[in-house]
């Protein structure tokens, strides 16, 4: 079953986001918590939506996904930026699941387009992207400016 995340949810979310950074070791890098999460995701400025995979009422898997904007096609996008299933629980259809609906709610929203992101070495995950119709698109390389560095750019601005 999919669904959308309720705010009775945070808990078990919290608890995929940190099951992802595992598997992506990088959990060192996990500093959200559940406070943060219910304001993000259901405040008075939501920032981000989520989508559930339950499987016998358990949460299996999930996506977090938000709207970005394309300026050539004029339209608005939507932007995945996790997608994660339990491992004990892939091969299931659950992934192919959660990006169905994601790709239904960007049809219904009238997205111009899809997009998100993967590691260069998760090879199943870049297979299984290729296998339901996604491009990769070598050409681009993601910019990210965090901590000190924002910190110090941001003390320019005029």
């Amino acid at each position: 079953m999919i669904r959308s995340a309720t705010p009775a949810d945070i808990p078990g979310i919290l608890q995929l986001i940190r099951a992802l950074a595992d598997y992506e070791k990088l959990s060192h890098q996990v500093v959200v918590d559940e406070a943060r999460l219910r304001e993000h995701l259901f405040g008075p400025c939501p920032y981000a939506e989520v989508l559930l995979a339950e499987d016998g009422g358990q949460l299996v898997g999930y996506a977090l996904f938000f709207h970005t904007y394309s300026t050539f096609l004029g339209q608005p996008s939507l932007y995945l930026e996790d997608l994660f299933v339990l491992p004990s629980h892939r091969g299931g259809g659950f992934g192919k699941g959660l990006l169905a609906r994601l790709a239904r709610l960007a049809v219904e929203r009238n997205c111009g387009r899809f997009e998100w992101m993967v590691l260069d070495w998760n090879t199943p995950a870049i297979q299984f992207y290729e296998s339901l119709g996604a491009a990769l698109a070598p050409e681009w390389k993601l910019c990210r400016m965090t901590g000190e560095a924002l910190q110090r750019f941001a003390a320019t601005a005029r």
